[in-house]
């Protein structure tokens, strides 16, 4: 397991922006208003040949524990005892204010090994700050820039001893439970491998085509991003799938700003799921950070695998819910929707049929997509959404032979042959899929052109139907056929 760092400091000194640095990558949203970040946000950082996982944290804060700002505050401090080391930033413009010397005194007690870093210290107006850092008593600050990317040779020199550090005891742990493990084998035996290797027939080790681990194994987990409309319970419900309280929830709506992944198990699956900023209409969307929190819940539904679009379920299927779940098929990932905070509901059988009848009312596009009530709260039906999300997967990535395609295409031309058009009939004949994730076919017919939108929607509901993908995204494509006699013709024209 990488060295833990969590980067640690009041608000708008630069942690995120030192956080992106390290990772080398936008994921962390930026912005000159203080307190963009909320949650704690994990990432692979690279410095030089260092290997470590960098802690981006909310800023520190004195605030009472129920309030928003305490229970932010509450996970900065699980972060600093999940660490190993911690880079302590401050703001070298503005030197030392009493809140840097207060957190200083927190850190202290800690009893981590702290890295002071001295953050926008480029220029002639950081000096006096860098000089104010050494009162703080943490030894030499590294001055840097993180947006600049100036002095990243010194914090390099600064977090070499920590990563050796830690990487000699992962070491020295792994060395001791293999000697354990040896020594609990009888006397003579040596430890066995359960591999298989493929051999030819003198005896050599033939190398076999690697097709890549499945999804949901350590080296592949699912990825599964779960968005929706503000205050549906999205962040509770993650909390209530790893057992902890991870992500900061409360009563307030939009709470959630960055795209926070987190890894899990689940009956021996592994998965990383995506908690997203709530999703509001675009025309109520006016304010900067919000902009950049809704393009960052749109990437992930992109870089998704499963999608779980959670709907309240004491006002289901708002406008603004259907047009996540367009969105959502548009983007052809495979789609779970949750009906969370079902425990508000009193009457589960009026209710499951008015959800039943919006579905078929609204949802023709993904129609027989799953549909898992649920209470993120008080942890009922998550098992059966984790099923559906695995259900909805193994749909998604699957495959329909040739042969299979064309029979049942066959069927469907003698019950329901496509129309003529200006007295001409289209004919449809071959069809073949081309990819899955989602499932995409291709037809190849004389005039697509003018093959009208009803008749597409008939051939993709029979698709569904027959190969057995209710809810399944499916892509259908047309291919015009190339006419063998359209040279011989013009040869005879030339001549």
């Amino acid at each position: 397991m990488p060295a833990k760092i969590a980067i640690i400091g009041r608000p708008n000194v630069g942690k995120s922006t030192l956080f992106n640095r390290l990772v080398g990558k936008r994921l962390a949203l930026v912005d000159d208003t203080p307190g963009v970040t909320r949650d704690r946000r994990p990432g692979d950082a690279r410095l030089g040949d260092l290997r470590f996982t960098i802690l981006d944290t909310a800023g520190l804060e004195e605030a009472d524990a129920a309030s928003l700002e305490g229970r932010m505050r509450a996970q900065t401090d699980e972060a600093i005892a999940d660490a190993d080391a911690v880079l302590f930033v401050i703001d070298a413009r503005a030197g030392i204010t009493p809140s840097d010397s207060h957190f200083a005194n927190v850190l202290r007690r800690s009893d981590k090994t702290v890295i002071l870093v001295a953050n926008k210290a480029e220029g002639r107006s950081g000096e006096s700050g860098l000089y104010e850092a050494y009162s703080l008593g943490f030894g030499e600050p590294v001055a840097m820039s993180a947006e600049h990317g100036e002095g990243l040779a010194d914090l390099y020199q600064a977090l070499r001893p920590v990563v050796d550090a830690v990487e000699e005891r992962e070491e020295a742990l792994i060395a001791a439970e293999a000697r354990a493990a040896e020594a609990a084998l009888p006397p003579g035996e040596i430890a066995e491998t359960d591999v298989e290797l493929a051999t030819d027939e003198d005896g050599e080790v033939v190398e076999e085509e690697d097709k890549g681990p499945p999804a949901g194994s350590a080296q592949r987990p699912l990825r599964v991003a779960v968005v929706g409309r503000p205050n549906a319970g999205k962040s509770t419900l993650i909390n209530r799938f790893l057992g902890e309280e991870r992500l900061l929830t409360g009563p307030e709506a939009g709470i959630t700003r960055d795209s926070i992944s987190v890894d899990w198990v689940w009956r021996d699956r592994h998965v990383k799921m995506f908690d997203t900023a709530g999703i509001r209409r675009k025309a109520r969307v006016q304010e900067k950070l919000e902009k950049l929190s809704v393009a960052d819940a749109l990437r992930a539904i992109k870089f998704a695998e499963v999608v779980i679009v959670t709907l309240d379920a004491t006002i289901p299927f708002e406008k603004q819910d259907l047009q996540i779940i367009d969105l959502v098929a548009r983007e052809g990932r495979a789609l779970v929707i949750a009906i969370n905070k079902w425990d508000l509901i009193e009457d589960h059988a009026e209710a499951m049929q008015r959800i039943s009848d919006a579905s078929e009312r609204y949802l023709n596009q993904i129609r027989g997509v799953r549909i898992v009530t649920l209470s993120g709260l008080h942890g009922r039906g998550l098992d059966r959404l984790m099923d559906a999300a695995f259900q909805s997967y193994d749909m998604w990535n699957r495959r329909v032979s040739t042969s299979r395609l064309n029979r049942w295409l066959d069927g469907v031309l003698v019950h329901h042959p496509p129309p003529a058009v200006a007295g001409r009939r289209i004919k449809l004949r071959y069809v073949t899929q081309v990819k899955a994730r989602p499932p995409h076919f291709v037809v190849f017919c004389s005039r697509p052109e003018v093959l009208p939108e009803s008749y597409t929607r008939y051939l993709v509901n029979g698709l569904r139907e027959t190969f057995n993908m209710p809810g399944t995204p499916i892509r259908l494509s047309y291919r015009k056929g190339e006419n063998p006699y359209a040279a011989k013709a013009k040869k005879r024209k030339i001549h």
